[in-house]
């Protein structure tokens, strides 16, 4: 807690027009917090003058607040009051935060480069028959290219294939440059050759980077989990810059993400909430290691998605590096194993296409591997299922397959085969709907969703400042006037309220009526009415002669 002691800053407080709700006992009433450079404090002077308002008042609820606030500030006279006179003091309890004391950003930990095939923690048959497979399907290939396909050092690969040639699997046809042993090109040997790699592409038709042990990649996930991201006041509007949003929203978003739990997100249409969780990760900032592939229990799980993650940057900004060596997988390092991809922490959208097979292992009868549920793809970042309750599935059924994940931090996925495996489950999870979300989940699903985070209508000076925003981006010069008039005209004598998507949407009809009237874009009043016309739908109700069941 911090409490200012200094009389200029509760004038200074006084003299505000606006106070934040959190600022407050209630929205307006009692203010007695001040916010400097994003840190909150409490104002002294404004606790005692608004205790003795609510005394007046028979205010119970801001005597209770008051009072508490009271007792802190006197235990912290007290103790200030030990070590000598107060003259000249204006803060008391903890100093402001120092930006040096702040976590290094970025995520510190790289993978390891195997320099033995030891070190892959595949076994030497696996190898054989990963080999096997991409020679037998790409045909000849030289060494290096062998290596560069399976994502692993030459030096790892070439004791492998001399044990291969020695078992009369392979053979050498030739070779390509004169980079040594790299440049060899290998074929398939008959007859062991052949009946191997037969054998081999019965189990698995996977071709391409080498697998990560399964363990390996639990390992990787703890090591990066979300729950080492934090955001301060500070920080917060950084990720939030382009978004015309409260400073309240903004306190109840940013702790969430600090909390590395699940989120609720509800609140009318068009509002933001989508927009909310795309910010959310850019706040993350960082970039992870995600596996190519992973090996569990003989069955091979393709992890990378090229359309849902995106490829980091070739950066050498040094966040990646260091000299401290460790035993474990991870450690800091200039160089990783290049069967993991370098990608953005993933944010994942779903809505209304969700099913429940899409939460669970998928199997390529033809590959005869399996692709990673959605959940799995978003370890590290954000998995958000959007239009919560419009899914093709009741919306009960799709709460009770979040329990255990939620619960217990880790998810169960089944092979085929009825193999159970257990998977980490370190991503935040966020619903958004605008539905009443006390008629989609019960008591004892909400209390595993710790955020419950309503994102409301803007106020008109809001939207007024979304206007400019969205102006600003589309090159179109700002006519308060024209906004004037649309809100005179289209929005108080119906009392519609505001939403957030309202000014993009209205300036993109703008544009498209404009280009059809051959024109520039402007607020000229026809062009604002020809535009709401065809955007907003009147409370009029209208029998068209068909019915159709939303139900």
């Amino acid at each position: 807690m911090r409490v200012i002691i200094a009389p200029e800053f509760y004038d200074q407080l006084l003299a505000m027009p606006y106070h934040p709700d959190d600022c407050c006992v209630r929205p307006g009433e009692y203010p007695h917090h001040l916010y400097i450079d994003g840190v909150k404090y409490v104002v002294a002077h404004a606790v005692m003058d608004g205790l003795d308002a609510a005394e007046q008042k028979a205010d119970g609820v801001a005597i209770a607040h008051l009072m508490l606030h009271k007792h802190h500030y006197e235990m912290l006279m007290a103790d200030a009051a030990r070590y000598g006179s107060l003259e000249g003091v204006t803060l008391l309890g903890d100093p402001p935060p120092n930006e040096d004391d702040a976590p290094p950003p970025g995520n510190q930990f790289v993978v390891q480069m195997p320099t033995t095939w030891e070190e892959t923690g595949l076994d030497q048959p696996f190898l054989f028959d990963s080999i096997l497979r991409m020679i037998f399907i790409r045909g000849q290939m030289s060494a290096s290219v062998l290596a560069d396909e399976m994502c692993l050092p030459f030096g790892v690969l070439a004791p492998v294939l001399q044990n291969m040639r020695k078992q009369m699997l392979i053979d050498i046809v030739g070779q390509k440059g004169n980079s040594g042993d790299a440049s060899y090109v290998y074929e398939v040997k008959p007859p062991k050759g052949t009946a191997a790699v037969q054998e081999a592409m019965e189990k698995t038709g996977y071709v391409g980077s080498a697998p990560v042990p399964f363990q390996d990649y639990v390992e990787s996930v703890v090591a990066q989990t979300v729950k080492k991201i934090m955001v301060t006041r500070r920080t917060i509007r950084k990720g939030f810059e382009d978004l015309i949003i409260s400073e309240e929203a903004l306190n109840e978003i940013g702790p969430a993400i600090n909390s590395a739990q699940s989120i609720f997100l509800f609140g009318y249409p068009g509002n933001g909430k989508t927009s909310i969780a795309e910010r959310i990760t850019r706040l993350m900032g960082d970039t992870i290691y995600m596996p190519n592939a992973v090996i569990a229990n003989g069955q091979i799980i393709r992890l990378y998605d090229p359309i849902l993650h995106t490829l980091a940057k070739n950066d050498l900004d040094g966040n990646f590096g260091g000299a401290n060596a460790s035993d474990s997988l991870l450690r800091k390092d200039s160089s990783y194993d290049k069967r993991y991809v370098k990608i953005k922490r993933p944010t994942i959208v779903v809505g209304g296409e969700l099913t429940m097979t899409m939460l669970d292992l998928q199997y390529n009868h033809v590959g005869r591997f399996y692709e990673a549920p959605l959940q799995m793809k978003a370890n590290g970042g954000i998995f958000m299922i959007d239009d919560f309750g419009r899914q093709q599935m009741r919306p009960m059924d799709l709460l009770n397959r979040w329990i255990v994940p939620l619960e217990k931090k880790y998810d169960y996925l089944t092979t085929t085969t009825g193999t159970k495996v257990e998977v980490p489950f370190d991503e935040i999870l966020i619903f958004s709907t605008n539905l009443d979300p006390t008629q989609l989940a019960d008591e004892a699903f909400l209390r595993r969703i710790k955020f419950k985070i309503e994102v409301r209508d803007p106020d008109e000076e809001q939207y007024r400042k979304i206007w400019e925003l969205v102006c600003k981006h589309r090159r179109v010069e700002y006519d308060i006037s024209g906004v004037d008039y649309l809100i005179t005209k289209w929005y108080r004598p119906t009392n519609r309220p505001f939403r957030m998507c309202q000014p993009r949407d209205l300036l993109d009809q703008m544009v498209s009526i404009a280009k059809y009237n051959m024109e520039r874009v402007n607020f000229s009043p026809d062009l604002i009415d020809a535009a709401c016309g065809t955007y907003f739908i009147t409370d009029k109700k209208k029998d068209f002669g068909a019915k159709v069941r939303l139900e």
